[in-house]
């Protein structure tokens, strides 16, 4: 599998995190500038940021959790020669309902829809780890 092709999906996943940093700064400075929060009452992550930025900056945060577990195994994949066509779909799978899962918590950030959708990505990088584990452990009998 070329390299290049293992890497859009992942490309595209720190997209979709710049996006939202980006965005979750404008409205914290934003927030700042128009008096609505003072700096020193965040000035340790205390949650008291306008319901707004925090729902922005908790999207952001999403995308520091599980997607470092995908960064790890598409990695782990390149190095050990492991990625394939499979590992592909599943990775394009994670990133496509990691983007769904930014929409829902970016707009109505309805659980009972973000939930499933969390779902679909946490299984896409069981099945990547499940994949390259056993193909990591063949080769090397």
């Amino acid at each position: 599998m070329l390299m290049k092709s293992m890497l859009m999906p992942v490309m595209a996943q720190l997209v979709l995190t710049f996006v939202l940093l980006f965005w979750m700064s404008y409205l914290r400075v934003q927030a700042i500038r128009h008096g609505l929060v003072q700096p020193q009452a965040v000035s340790l992550r205390e949650p008291n940021w306008p319901p707004r930025a925090m729902q922005i900056g908790n999207a952001f945060h999403n995308q520091l959790e599980t997607p470092l577990i995908f960064y790890v195994l598409t990695l782990i994949a390149l190095i050990t020669g492991t990625a394939d066509s499979i590992l592909w779909v599943l990775s394009w799978m994670f990133v496509l309902a990691r983007i769904a899962h930014a929409y829902v918590h970016v707009t109505s950030n309805r659980i009972d829809r973000r939930g499933p959708l969390f779902l679909i990505g946490a299984t896409a990088l069981c099945l990547m780890f499940i994949i390259i584990a056993a193909r990591i452990l063949i080769a090397s009998e």
